[in-house]
């Protein structure tokens, strides 16, 4: 029979009060087990000489807390990859508590609802089996909300403003001897009372292949959805619209997919920072799969989490949280070259949407040293993950081929020279976008030149050094 949360607790003081540090103890108050070494596939002759190095894991940090103790659980009896499970749990936990917890930026608030993408090989990197060992437990915490409020099929803005819609209110005439005296408000659609949601969306490419089509709305209201919760569309014939909307998103997808789909323009725009991107792969080989017995005593435990998140308002960081973050803070903020350097720009608030997770997962109502560290090592990962996806590239192929030209080049090109090099193939449009964004990242400068008798010329320089 499992433990209640109140004897787990109680055995959790205890062991405390025998002079065992916190940290060392896991829920249940036992000593934790350290972290298993994930053992590295041996190299192939090809992997030697043109794969790039799979990323380093998380560092032991990230596993830290009820999260770490769950999959500690959870790992030995499944294939998929720790990280998988670890950041599934945390947006899956960060969407049920609700839009409660917070912390402030300036004037901006910051709800803790996360989307996360994993990427890896399509059947072999056990993404779905990673999420379905998570939605197992989460079904058992809150069943309706399971049923009801987690979804996919991401198509459009309108489709995902009207599933966290607001009550629609609509006129109608008011008549008398067969002369309209009045018009009076009534509801034509009741709403959705319950604003959360949770997208899962196995085939994450038809999301991106769907937003790159002409006139779809769903990339703005998926930025709206991360930052504000109020989702509008501008269109004519769209009378719904959301207020106080919790959306998170779980995605998965392949890397040769992401980097075909994923636009250098939805980088740019700020829908691909607005996303956690994890590598992932299988982690083990179970021939008779694993079993889900050792979880239940997890749900009591996470349902009371879940319990306590709901109570709690605006986190703040301790005194020793704020100097790690202080220290941490510069290189978090700092802009970077590159569709990698768009795709990680904003470092900061996921770092701390990251934290605040932690610390409720500890049953803390302020973001602790632990805690951002954890934060820290989770996202360092998504640093490396990115980087391991798209290398150097600046997402945008006409202006890659046109740096290396400029590399090549120490006199400069003269736009005739860019265009022969293109062979006049490129738009004059398609090659402004492109010296623009080198522009931008600082990789390339233009300089005029005085020509005979006719205008001054321009001549553009690689910019050696930079931002890259």
């Amino acid at each position: 029979m499992a433990k209640s949360t109140v004897d787990i607790m109680r055995e959790r003081d205890a062991a405390k009060e025998n002079g065992r540090p916190e940290d060392q103890l896991d829920f249940h108050g036992r000593p934790r087990q350290p972290d298993p070494v994930e053992p590295e596939p041996p190299p192939t002759e090809e992997s030697k000489v043109s794969a790039p190095t799979w990323p380093d894991p998380p560092a032991a940090e990230a596993y830290h807390g009820t999260a770490g103790d769950l999959l500690r659980v959870i790992e030995p009896q499944s294939e998929a990859d720790r990280v998988a499970l670890l950041v599934q749990t945390l947006v899956a936990f960060g969407n049920v508590i609700g839009r409660t917890a917070h912390f402030r930026v300036e004037g901006d608030v910051h709800y803790l609802n996360l989307f996360a993408v994993l990427v890896g090989e399509t059947a072999k990197a056990r993404k779905g089996t990673s999420w379905g060992r998570v939605r197992w437990i989460f079904d058992r915490i809150e069943p309706e909300w399971a049923a009801r409020r987690i979804a996919s099929g991401l198509s459009s803005g309108e489709g995902l403003i009207w599933s966290v819609r607001d009550a629609i209110m609509a006129k109608e005439k008011v008549k008398e001897k067969g002369r309209i005296t009045a018009f009076q408000e009534y509801e034509a659609d009741p709403g959705e009372s319950d604003k959360r949601l949770l997208v899962i969306e196995p085939e994450y490419a038809i999301v991106l292949h769907q937003i790159e089509r002409q006139g779809n709305t769903l990339s703005a209201i998926i930025r709206q959805a991360w930052e504000t919760g109020s989702l509008r569309a501008l269109t004519k014939n769209s009378p719904a619209k959301a207020t106080g909307a919790h959306v998170s998103v779980i995605g998965h997808i392949t890397s040769e997919e992401l980097c075909r789909y994923l636009s250098s323009t939805e980088a740019a725009s700020g829908f691909g920072n607005r996303f956690l991107w994890l590598s992932v792969r299988r982690s083990k080989c179970l021939p008779d799969g694993g079993d889900l017995v050792h979880l239940r005593p997890y749900v009591e435990i996470l349902a009371d989490l879940v319990e306590f998140g709901r109570t709690v308002g605006e986190m703040r960081r301790d005194e020793q949280a704020r100097e790690i973050w202080h220290e941490a803070y510069p290189e978090l903020s700092e802009g970077k070259p590159g569709l990698a350097g768009a795709l990680l720009a904003r470092g900061e608030a996921q770092a701390m949407r990251l934290a605040c997770l932690y610390a409720l997962l500890d049953k803390r109502a302020t973001v602790e040293a632990h805690h951002l560290q954890a934060a820290l090592a989770l996202w360092s990962f998504c640093e490396r993950s990115v980087r391991f996806i798209f290398g150097d590239s600046l997402g945008d192929k006409v202006a890659d081929d046109l740096l290396t030209t400029l590399q090549q080049n120490p006199d400069g090109l003269t736009r005739t020279d860019i265009n022969d090099f293109f062979g006049r193939n490129v738009g004059a449009n398609r090659l402004a976008r492109a010296l623009g964004l080198l522009q931008r990242l600082c990789l390339a400068e233009s300089r005029k030149e005085q020509t005979t008798g006719g205008r001054p010329a321009e001549r553009w320089f690689y910019k050696n050094g930079g931002t890259k």
